[in-house]
């Protein structure tokens, strides 16, 4: 069994600017996991975007709290707290917080089977 907290000193050592307007942290990698590439964890300040970019894995984006809206290639929804939203590997995708609040998003990347 692996436990990391997300304010633990090894979570705090992975922070990273997230594609522009997120702060993340890398949870659990592909290190330890055989078929997910990774789990981190996103805040999104209110009015900042995650710039648009593509992956070449499948995400699913779970907003722990916090609101914004979603874009996935062409389509864009509003998206809320306990919302999941599958983010298919080769398309791009951006995210912007239109909230007062911060947007805390659990974010989970898996290889392609």
């Amino acid at each position: 069994m692996i436990v990391v907290n997300v304010e633990s000193p090894e979570a705090e050592r992975t922070t990273y600017r997230a594609h522009g307007g997120g702060i993340a942290r890398m949870l659990l990698t592909s290190h330890f996991m055989k078929s997910m590439e990774f789990f981190a964890w996103a805040v999104v300040p209110p009015g900042n975007v995650m710039e648009a970019h593509i992956d070449e894995v499948e995400e699913i984006y779970f907003m722990l709290a916090g609101e914004g809206l979603m874009k996935v290639g062409d389509e864009e929804k509003t998206v809320k707290t306990w919302d999941a939203i599958w983010l298919p590997a080769g398309i791009p995708h951006e995210f912007t917080n239109t909230g007062k609040e911060n947007a805390f998003i659990a974010v989970v990347a898996a290889y392609p089977r």
